[in-house]
């Protein structure tokens, strides 16, 4: 959880595995994602996207994080 005083530390979806689908490319495998949300009182909330099954290094130079508003659920934009 983050260490803001700004937050509220709670997490909207725990840790769970985030829907993506992709198709494989070249020799390269699937890579399965997870998401994790963090709810601040005044400012947007934040989304962190990271590789599923890391820990400690590598998921701390592999995370992609952006406001939660910028994600879309694919299925709902055709």
């Amino acid at each position: 959880m983050s260490t803001d005083p700004d937050t509220l530390d709670t997490r909207t979806d725990r840790d769970r595995p985030a829907d993506l689908e992709t198709e494989a490319r070249d020799d390269r495998p699937d890579i399965g994602l997870r998401s994790v949300v963090v709810e601040y009182e005044e400012r947007p909330d934040r989304r962190t996207v990271y590789p599923a099954g890391v820990s400690g290094m590598e998921r701390m130079s592999s995370w992609l994080t952006a406001d939660d508003d910028a994600f879309v659920d694919l299925d709902s934009t055709c």
